[in-house]
This record gives C-alpha cells, sequence and structure tokens, in this order.
C-alpha cells in the first residue's frame, strides 16, 4: 500500500532524539503517564507575556482585582479543558493531532486546515522569540547596564531561536525533562515575587478600583483563553505516548489543573504590577518592566528562568509544527521540518521588534484571530471524537485513493463544510486592530465571542450533515475503494 515515508520504526521516546514522525505508537511503546502532562502544561504557560495581559485586564478591559480573579480562573478550565477533551484523541489513536485530523476531513480535506494552523503558529512562536529575545536584553541591561540596539536584537533573537530549535528537534523527551525542572524552578521564584508584592504594594488602590463592565469581563475571560485556544490541536502531541487505558478523566484533569497553577497567579499579579505601572500594557517592550519593579536580586533569576520557560513554550510548539509540517507533504524528518518554522520565526521577530509600534496591541489581535482560526477546527473535531473511538493507523498514513480516509476525491465534505462556515461565522464576529467583521458590534462581537461562535457553528453543522463513512481497506489484490462512499446519519462507529 502506498504510503508516506515514516522516519524510523524505532523511534522510541527513550531515544536521545525523539526519531517518530506521524505514525502511530505501537501500545508496546505507550509508557506514558497521566501526572507527566502536569508539567508539561506547566511550562507551556511560563511566560512573563501572562503578567502583561493580566495588565491589560485593569488598563484596557477597567476591571477591578476580583473581576481579573474570575478571569484568572475561568479562562484556564474552559481553554485548557477543551485542550484536555481533544487530547484525549492522542491516545485513543497513538498519533499526533494533525495526522489524526485526517480521519476527519480526509487525506486532502485536512490540508486546508492544517495549513492555516501551521501558518497561525508562525505568529505564536513569533511572540514567543521576541519575548524570549526581550528577557535576555533585559537581564544583559540589569546585570552590565548594556543598551539593546539593532545588531544586539539580532543576536538575542537567533540565540533564542536557536536554542528553540535545538530542544524541539530532540523531541518528547527532552521536553519532558525541561518541563519538570522548569516547573520547580519557575514556582519557586513566583513565590517570592508574590511575596515581595505582597509587602510592597499599596493594596489600598489595588482593592479601591470599581468594577468594570459584564461585556469587559467576558472579553477578559476570552483574551486569556485564546492562548490555551492555541494549544488545542497539539494536545494529541503529547497525549500519543500515553496507554489506551489512561484516564481519560485525568488526562483532562491534569491539563487543566497544569495550566491554572501558573495562569491563575501571573494574571494575578500582572494586575496588582499594573497599578503602580499603568503603562505596563501599553509598552514595546513586555519584559522590561520586571526589571524596573523588582530588585536585581530578585529580577534577574527570575527572568532567567522565566526565559527558559518561554524556550520551552516555542519548542513545545515547533515540536506540534513539525507534524504538521510532515501532515502537508514535507517529506523530511520532523526534526528538520521544525526548521523551518524557526527560520519564519527569526524573521516574523526581528520586523516585530524593530519595525511594530506596539507590541501588545499586535499581540492581543493576533490572539483573537488565532482563536478563531482554530475554533473552526476544534468544533469539527470533537464532534467526530464523539463518533469514533479508534483510528486506522495504516489509512491515517496512506495519503493515495486506496486509504480508507480518502472519502469523495480525498475530501470529506461534511468536515470541509462545517469547517469553512465556521471560519466565516467566527471572523464576521470579530474585531482586531487591522480587522473588524461587519457583526463585530453584536453582543457577541462585543463581549470577544467570535471564536466561541466559531465553535458552536462547526460543531453543530457538522453534528447535522450526514456522516462520511471511510471506505473499507481493500484486501490485497483487490481493486480499490469507491471515491463515492456512503453516507450514514448514524453517530455510532
Amino acid at each position: 500500500m502506498p504510503a508516506e515515508p515514516a522516519e524510523s520504526a524505532d523511534g522510541a521516546v527513550d531515544a536521545a532524539i525523539e526519531t517518530r514522525g506521524l505514525e502511530p505508537v505501537p501500545d508496546a511503546e505507550r509508557d506514558g503517564r497521566v501526572r507527566e502532562l502536569v508539567p508539561t502544561w506547566v511550562a507551556a504557560n511560563i511566560s512573563v507575556l501572562l503578567l502583561t495581559m493580566g495588565a491589560g485586564l485593569v488598563i484596557f478591559n477597567k476591571l477591578n482585582i476580583w473581576q481579573v480573579l474570575v478571569v484568572a480562573v475561568a479562562a484556564p478550565v474552559v481553554s485548557y479543558g477543551i485542550v484536555g477533551l481533544i487530547s484525549i484523541a492522542g491516545k485513543r489513536g497513538g498519533a499526533p493531532g494533525m495526522a489524526l485530523s485526517r480521519a476527519v476531513f480526509g487525506q486532502r480535506g485536512n490540508l486546508f486546515p492544517g495549513a492555516l494552523i501551521w501558518v497561525a503558529r508562525w505568529g505564536w512562536e513569533t511572540i514567543n522569540a521576541v519575548s524570549g529575545a526581550y528577557a535576555v536584553l533585559t537581564v544583559l541591561d540589569l546585570l552590565f547596564g548594556v543598551r539593546k540596539n539593532t545588531p544586539l536584537i539580532v543576536v538575542t533573537l537567533l540565540f533564542f531561536v536557536t536554542c528553540t530549535f535545538v530542544v524541539s528537534g530532540l523531541g518528547i523527551n527532552a521536553l519532558r525533562v525541561c518541563s519538570k525542572w522548569s516547573t520547580y524552578l519557575f514556582g519557586g521564584f513566583s513565590v517570592l515575587v508574590l511575596g515581595y508584592l505582597v509587602a510592597t504594594t499599596d493594596w489600598s488602590d489595588v482593592f479601591g478600583k470599581p468594577a468594570g463592565s459584564t461585556a469587559m469581563l467576558i472579553a477578559g475571560i476570552g483574551t486569556i483563553a485564546a492562548g490555551g485556544i492555541s494549544w488545542v490541536p497539539s494536545g494529541p502531541d503529547f497525549t500519543r505516548y500515553l496507554p489506551r487505558t489512561a484516564s481519560s478523566r485525568g488526562l483532562v484533569g491534569a491539563t487543566i489543573g497544569g495550566a491554572s497553577v501558573v495562569v491563575l497567579p501571573m494574571v494575578l499579579m500582572g494586575a496588582v504590577m499594573a497599578v503602580g505601572t499603568p503603562d505596563l500594557a501599553t509598552a514595546q517592550d513586555p519584559v522590561s518592566f520586571i526589571g524596573e519593579l523588582l530588585p536585581t536580586w530578585l529580577a534577574v533569576p527570575y527572568l532567567l528562568i522565566a526565559l527558559v520557560g518561554m524556550l520551552l513554550i516555542n519548542s513545545m510548539s515547533m515540536y506540534s509544527a513539525g507534524f504538521t509540517a510532515q501532515t502537508l507533504g514535507v517529506n523530511v524528518p520532523r526534526a528538520w521540518a521544525v526548521s523551518v518554522n524557526a527560520v519564519i520565526s527569526l524573521v516574523f521577530g526581528f520586523l516585530l521588534m524593530v519595525v511594530a509600534t506596539s507590541f501588545f496591541g499586535s499581540f492581543i489581535s493576533f490572539l483573537t484571530l488565532l482563536a478563531v482560526a482554530f475554533s473552526a477546527w476544534i468544533g469539527v473535531f470533537g464532534v467526530d471524537m464523539l463518533r469514533r473511538t479508534t483510528y486506522d493507523g495504516a489509512a491515517l498514513l496512506d495519503t493515495t485513493p486506496s486509504s480508507a480516509y480518502w472519502y469523495r476525491g480525498g475530501f470529506a465534505w461534511q468536515a470541509m463544510t462545517a469547517w469553512g462556515a465556521a471560519l466565516l461565522v467566527g471572523l464576521l464576529f470579530t474585531k482586531v486592530d487591522w480587522f473588524g467583521g461587519p457583526l463585530a458590534s453584536t453582543w457577541i462581537g462585543e463581549n470577544g465571542l467570535g471564536w466561541a461562535a466559531g465553535i458552536l457553528t462547526s460543531a453543530v453543522l457538522y453534528a447535522v450533515l450526514p456522516r462520511a463513512v471511510p471506505a473499507p481497506v481493500p484486501a490485497p489484490g483487490s481493486e480499490g475503494p469507491s471515491e463515492e462512499p456512503a453516507l450514514a446519519g448514524s453517530l455510532g462507529n
């Protein structure tokens, strides 16, 4: 059976460099544990950008500290709850998320959401690369009085992206080890920072701020949740080494818990910092304020550990991006597929640091569009998970008409229709700095719920459309499957 070239048959996770590509992980090699997801999702959120976003809730959304607390609790539960639910597909199929997506959209149809998600990752990796480079620049300034300039920006950006490429290229084992230790270190220093803020903050100003509107509260939840939504298609990438018998409830709980333990205190700390530094959320440099608010003995180690966290976030994103590139037909080993995103984040990062005038505005606009782009895929894939519990590993890798997931001409028109409609609906209700949909002034748009409208639209539409049934795998020597598969309305598998 013609199929994509697999990277290696022995891509076990215990090797120094993970060599497994899109091919499903055999049951014998699924030695992962649910509890390992906690440091994974802690590491995915170790970013000083959460401080900036927490400040934005106070400065732009006009929320008080109690409303910020509601946002900080609700956002990770909503977004990483979805990440956890979609991650269940990883233990079922043992393959990366965008490879499993072929079973939903068809071998050719999956190229469309795959390409959009891959491009969206460019922006996410650029944002994180820029934040990491700013962290290095801030440390150099605090320790040696070295002021940033264009050549130094290029050097620090190149340093960060290179480190990201190395860690993501090593694979899942390296990510697990780095995530574990960065969790311990960042957690410890965050407690120190929190203690310093408690001792030095004017709490009468913090608790004296008036409450903002309910619309801004809901919009704030959407803004913080957007970061988590961007991880949804990657969720299965980090659960494919779990045994099929792993607890689904525990998987979801570990995902939410790992994210919440970082998002909650970081967003609250950002909101508290905004009281003493009102220009925090509008700064071109989203990191240097830490050096102004904290003493050097605390700011430097905290930034260095946060730098490791941002490195891990980008490494995890590039790790998944490598799989996505392979599903698009980039037939090179995963580690080399990662290099494409590394180069792109380097170029775009330079433009954002040297050319762009507003980092925070660009960041929030990007997050908003990112959530909309991913939401259309989430609704379709999520409903499909309710219909199936297993995936045909051979069919996932077979990109020819003989694949059971070829459907009609390589497309599952039901999934493509629901995805396209949801993408359009999400954009209609969305407004950012450089784009505004015609329905952005409605209640949904004003509350920043374009992404939620996208998920709901794709899920409902895909659920009511007749189901595309995978073609039976032909016996050796028989004719290939018909290009006109049967349709069924049943939700049974």
